[in-house]
């Protein structure tokens, strides 16, 4: 693909995310706070769900094995 092909369409998708936040017709610091603020919050969802989605989904996987008659594994072997 041509370099300058890609530029442009990385310029499309930016463009295309001002207008659905509408935050073009924010001043530039109005801009770079809704940005800073939006990266932060979307960075701390990725964190908790990299950090806690694991635990729950193991817990409730033991806990469903357990209502379905699943026999736990033994620690003796």
């Amino acid at each position: 693909m041509d370099i300058k092909r890609v530029k442009d369409y990385i310029y499309w998708l930016y463009y295309q995310y001002l207008l659905i936040t509408c935050s073009y017709v924010l001043e530039p610091w109005e801009r770079s706070m809704f940005h800073t603020i939006t990266v932060t919050v979307f960075a701390m969802v990725v964190y908790t769900a990299y950090v806690f989605v694991p635990i729950h989904v193991r817990l409730a996987f033991e806990f469903f094995s357990q209502i379905f008659g699943s026999q736990p594994e033994s620690t003796v072997s």
